[in-house]
């Protein structure tokens, strides 16, 4: 049975992962590194990924590369002498995840686009690359797709700073799937308070 051209694209970009594409890989993160952290593409890197997400060929959506570091966050080394788990530098990891940073960063460097969604592209030894897909919400062509309209709407705007975004609602812990997952609504912190309210202990 013949493949299917995104089929095509997606084993395409999965070979670039292997032993056989490392040369092709390492050259393409040596150009990437040399450009500025946050870039507007032509067309995206993977082609598959981006349409599953909702990107489309047509006026109105722009892809943007943006290049994190990738690791937690870096303290420097207290002097005065204390034990090291209360020095506050190690495991210093964010609650928020690398990609939904590169988010937030890309709406910030374009205030007047709206993120749709975003996926992986690459990474090495320092920095995570990630392609976010943002749409222009007062294009006449996005306002008259009555599949993407529903951005323009006032409820709807700066949804990163929401977590309205996939990698934002994952991080609030709203694609949990498993036992309980109805406890997990609206967020896991919600549901934190919500049982330290419920769960008080009496002390007679």
């Amino acid at each position: 049975m013949a493949e299917s051209t995104f089929r095509h694209y997606s084993d395409s970009f999965h070979q670039t992962l292997g032993n056989e594409g490392a040369a092709w890989r390492r050259e393409r993160l040596f150009h990437w590194r040399q450009e500025h952290a946050i870039i507007r593409v032509e067309r995206p890197t993977r082609l598959n990924r981006a349409h599953a997400l909702g990107w489309k060929s047509k006026p109105g959506y722009l892809i943007i590369r943006v290049r994190v570091r990738r690791g937690g966050q870096g303290k420097r080394h207290i002097i005065a002498g204390r034990r090291p788990k209360h020095k506050g530098i190690l495991k210093m990891t964010l609650n928020k995840s690398i990609q939904r940073i590169a988010e937030e960063r890309a709406q910030k460097k374009y205030p007047n686009l709206e993120v749709l969604n975003s996926y992986w592209v690459g990474e090495d030894g320092k920095d995570k690359f990630y392609e976010v897909i943002m749409v222009d919400r007062s294009h006449p062509v996005i306002l008259a797709d009555p599949k993407i309209s529903w951005i323009a709407e006032r409820g709807n705007q700066r949804r990163v700073y929401r977590g309205l975004t996939s990698a934002g609602k994952k991080g609030r812990g709203l694609r949990w799937k498993g036992k309980g997952a109805e406890r997990m609504r609206p967020s896991r912190q919600a549901n934190r308070k919500l049982e330290n309210r419920t769960h008080v202990k009496v002390i007679p």
